[in-house]
């Protein structure tokens, strides 16, 4: 969420902002919705204060009388009538503010859409080999360790069964990446709750905006994680954290929920798009101004879980059109899928600056007894499946049909 007072203190930025996100008319019915709220509230406080006044006056006197206690009593009624009135008038406000996307990062090349990103790094080594290389769901299905028909008798469209070793290299692949973080990199490991409360979706930006790419059980109103991001924004909520304990890292596996709805017929082969999938999280609580510093860390710990399985793979910077709705600052690391002949994101690692500390009230104490502050928080996949085990599957496949095990997993598998 932005700060109400930036919004009116520097109206023209924020505009600006909005339009480089492709949102130009995002602040429409903000300022007055402000307006409104603050005319009530200043009509509340001053009905309130002359309420106080008048029942100390009343309070003063031996004697009661009736006309004095008839417009105390108007008095009570027109400032509670007038506080609700107020308190609707801050819900309408609020939730306009929780459809703002936001504010770029000074840094973030502007641009509109994906076509305007940067390729800003690169890394890995690309295989030479004397043969055709195939996709992943020739192989998974030539060694009998993907299942797309039973995934689909099972739940429909965009499902599959991983079998036999197939499930055992993506078991692998996790275990591997968490002790990386774990053990290399000093992220501490969190299994959070799969479903959650609304305000933790709230709080993470994915409510409102993102209602309709959730899965919801209305009977008691738990939402199935879309990732790991949202417990661990979560995990601090309405919290005033000690400024010497930042950074916090944390590392949490989950499976993910998503709707997914896209065009029919995008992406229908394969693994790479589904409702379930799994995925190691890396997220941070900072103090604001080592945001920037802690970003870059971020990117190499992931991009750490590539160069250990040694996969090219490439970093792209997002341009303003392009950012994730909660991101000032996004860097999305893509690995290459030879038998595909595509790259595919396995990450993206964004700086949400204050915008989801405001929406969960995360903050901390820069020293003790000073006013707290909103931390700053960041997140990444480190990494994605399965599109991490597409890449390590036509990657090191054989000329015979086989595939070889990344050495790095020999241990896990």
């Amino acid at each position: 969420m932005l700060d109400i007072k930036l919004i009116r203190e520097d109206r023209p930025s924020v505009e600006r902002a909005m339009a480089l996100r492709g949102v130009p008319d995002a602040l429409g019915g903000v300022f007055e919705a402000d307006e409104k709220y603050r005319e009530l509230l200043r009509q509340t406080e001053d009905l309130r204060a002359l309420h106080n006044q008048a029942s100390k006056q009343l309070g003063r006197t031996k004697e009661k009388p009736q006309k004095l206690l008839d417009e105390l009593r108007d008095m009570g009624e027109r400032a509670a009538e007038l506080q609700r009135v107020t308190r609707e008038a801050k819900e309408s406000l609020d939730a306009l503010l929780l459809e703002l996307p936001n504010i770029p990062h000074p840094s973030v090349p502007e641009g509109r859409d994906a076509t305007d990103n940067v390729v800003v790094g690169t890394g890995g080594i690309f295989r030479e080999v004397g043969f055709e290389l195939a996709p992943h769901w020739e192989i998974g299905e030539r060694l009998d360790i993907i299942d797309f028909v039973r995934g689909v008798k099972l739940s429909g469209s965009r499902f599959y069964v991983l079998k036999g070793l197939g499930a055992r290299l993506q078991r692998a692949l996790i275990s591997f990446m968490l002790d990386l973080h774990t053990k290399e990199h000093g992220y501490k490991e969190i299994y959070p709750p799969f479903m959650l409360h609304r305000e933790c979706m709230v709080g993470s930006g994915n409510l409102p905006k993102f209602a309709d790419n959730l899965y919801h059980d209305a009977e008691e109103d738990f939402w199935f994680v879309p990732t790991a991001e949202v417990p661990l924004t979560n995990l601090h909520r309405d919290e005033i954290l000690d400024g010497a304990d930042l950074p916090l890292n944390y590392t949490a596996y989950t499976p993910c929920f998503r709707r997914e709805k896209m065009a029919a017929g995008k992406d229908t082969r394969g693994i790479k798009r589904g409702h379930q999938f799994d995925k190691v999280e890396l997220y941070k609580y900072v103090r604001p101004e080592e945001s920037d510093h802690e970003l870059d860390r971020l990117v190499a710990d992931a991009v750490e879980v590539l160069r250990q399985l040694q996969l090219p793979y490439r970093i792209v910077q997002l341009c303003t059109g392009d950012l994730g709705f909660a991101s000032c600052k996004t860097f999305d690391i893509e690995v290459w899928a030879p038998g595909s002949r595509e790259w595919l994101e396995v990450s993206s690692c964004s700086n949400c600056s204050d915008f989801q500390a405001r929406r969960a009230n995360l903050r901390f104490r820069p020293q003790p007894g000073a006013k707290p502050w909103f931390v700053h928080t960041l997140n990444g996949s480190a990494l994605a499946l399965p599109r991490v085990l597409i890449a390590v599957l036509e990657s090191y496949q054989q000329g015979d049909g086989t595939v070889l095990v990344p050495e790095v997993l020999d241990k896990y598998m």
